[in-house]
């Protein structure tokens, strides 16, 4: 299996980089990460112990890390966005069906454990924990960069010797979470400052688009908008209710 603990340069050219383009330049990115760390420590947390969110936010530093691109995923409120899910309907897979037979399956049928996504983390959290006391004789958050990303790895081709712990099934939601969390609107705790969205020059809420009809091959330069500007009014509407994106301010366009 192909390594998915990658630096930030790579995590962009997987995720957008088609057609898009940072927006986000390293002074923008340095004030934007500051206010987000603000921002994280007065976060209050609703499903993680206080172990369980030290695990969290060790792990997505490493999925996507900041860089001079931009902050990543621990400034951007990642770890936040997650807890939140866990917390809600996703948590307690309230929408999926959860009863058996469990066995065998191929990747075509998606989730097939007994746990709910909740379960999951609370466990596997855990033996990874006991692992790296184990092994490093401390638990994955106060072991070394270099420890961290060795387990991750493992995790990812999953070898981790953890006998009954499904940690590869555990790796994959846990990635694709950190990746939603990084992209998805702010109202739902990750994104703050809308980095994952500078990231790749998406514009956020859907606008009145018919001025930029016909311009071919022209950036689409503009401050996204979220779904909390929209509600507090800070975004501007035209008469059917549609967002007028801003330009970009001159010192994002670098």
């Amino acid at each position: 299996m192909a390594k998915r603990v990658l630096n930030r340069r790579q995590f962009g050219k997987i995720l957008g980089a088609a057609g898009v383009g940072s927006t986000l330049d390293p002074a923008g990115a340095s004030a934007s990460a500051q206010d987000s760390e603000a921002q994280r420590q007065v976060a209050a947390f609703t499903f993680f112990t206080r172990d369980e969110a030290a695990f969290v936010e060790a792990a997505i530093d490493h999925l996507i890390p900041a860089d001079e691109l931009g902050p990543g995923a621990r400034e951007a409120g990642v770890a936040v966005f997650i807890d939140r899910q866990l917390s809600g309907a996703f948590g307690t897979a309230a929408k999926w069906f959860t009863q058996g037979p469990w066995g065998k399956s191929v990747p075509e049928q998606g989730y097939q454990l007994p746990l709910t996504p909740r379960q999951l983390y609370r466990l596997c959290i855990e033996k990874i924990n006991e692992h790296c006391e184990r092994q490093y004789g401390e638990r994955f958050d106060r072991s070394s960069t270099e420890q961290q990303r060795t387990v991750l790895e493992a995790m990812d081709d999953d070898s981790l010797a953890l006998p009954g712990v499904p940690i590869a099934e555990f790796f994959s939601m846990f990635l694709q979470n950190t990746i939603e969390g990084f992209f998805a609107d702010p109202i739902h705790g990750g994104n703050r400052d809308k980095v994952g969205w500078r990231l790749v020059g998406f514009p956020g809420v859907g606008a009145a688009y018919f001025r930029h009809f016909r311009k071919y091959n022209e950036p689409y330069l503009v401050e996204p908008v979220s779904i909390e500007d929209v509600v507090s009014r800070r975004a501007r509407l035209d008469e059917h209710g549609h967002v007028e994106h801003e330009p970009l301010s001159p010192r994002r366009k670098g």
